[in-house]
């Protein structure tokens, strides 16, 4: 190889090398001006990249989940105030609220120095060394766990425990806002429910069991979401489609976008949120379309 070659070849080795320290440069800079961060760990060192949720999730908007919205406002207002307060579990099927609930506490309580950082399942051993970077920025820290779930043979809900009951137990600084599909956050197989038994007219779970529950009883507050009544599914339905169109519909035309509405939710299996926000864009988009 020339001498040439072998000098821009190390030449564009180095601009990759300066790319990712200027990326770990920057990082605490997006730190103090940022309310809101992912944790990315996709190589030995990881960084907190800002995020914006552009302010659209809001607590008046979140409809049929009052009493979980309630709660977990209240829970917030303590922990802003430094007053005890408990780390959450929000659990049920997807699309009915749960991720939207814990941002919308962001854009509620940015201005109280609420922040979030949002970490994967994977990197959940991390959480110890991202406090330790944010300890000279102020504010107080949810740490936002979204889909938290452990596939079976999956032993880092173990280290999880550990930083509940360690770490985040000595601060008043950050608390954990955690959503998932199961509400224990582990399959239950079926096996491990054969092998408990009755003593005394109780009911004591094998000891995989058992640790597999402790997990979730780490969360002083367990608030469940379901399926929306057809009814609520329809309010959601009317409610996305009057902000996101300043038509004015006709009563006949109301009766048939709840048809559709519903039939929609039936190919989908599910009456949702997030399913509802999605036929009132297809709706809207064929209608545009149509009239072009």
């Amino acid at each position: 190889m020339k001498t040439r070659d072998l000098i821009e070849k190390a030449e564009r080795i180095l601009e990759k090398i300066d790319n990712i320290l200027n990326i770990y440069h920057h990082d605490e800079k997006l730190v103090e001006s940022s309310i809101a961060w992912v944790w990315n760990n996709s190589g030995n060192r990881g960084f907190l990249e800002a995020i914006d949720y552009s302010k659209k999730d809001k607590l008046e908007e979140l409809y049929h989940i009052d009493r979980q919205k309630n709660l977990l406002k209240r829970n917030t207002l303590q922990f802003l105030s430094g007053y005890p307060a408990n780390n959450a579990l929000l659990w049920g099927p997807r699309g009915t609220g749960k991720s939207s609930l814990i941002r919308a506490l962001l854009n509620e309580y940015s201005e109280k120095g609420l922040k979030m950082i949002e970490v994967q399942p994977k990197d959940m051993a991390d959480i110890p060394y991202i406090m330790k970077k944010l300890t000279n920025i102020e504010g107080k820290f949810i740490i936002f766990c979204d889909d938290l779930t452990f596939e079976s043979g999956d032993t880092n809900y173990k280290i999880l425990k550990t930083i509940l009951d360690g770490s985040l137990r000595t601060t008043k600084r950050f608390i954990v806002y955690a959503t998932s599909n199961r509400r224990h956050l582990v399959p239950e197989n079926i096996e491990e429910n054969q092998k408990a038994q009755i003593i005394n007219q109780e009911v004591h779970f094998s000891e995989t069991t058992e640790e597999k529950i402790s997990l979730s009883e780490r969360f002083g507050i367990w608030l469940s979401f379901h399926p929306f009544s057809q009814n609520d599914y329809i309010t959601i339905v009317l409610h996305h489609l009057e902000n996101l169109s300043q038509e004015t519909l006709t009563s006949n035309q109301l009766d048939e976008i709840k048809t559709c509405a519903l039939q929609w939710a039936l190919e989908r299996g599910s009456r949702s949120g997030r399913v509802a926000h999605q036929f009132v864009l297809d709706w809207l988009g064929k209608k545009s379309l149509k009239n072009d």
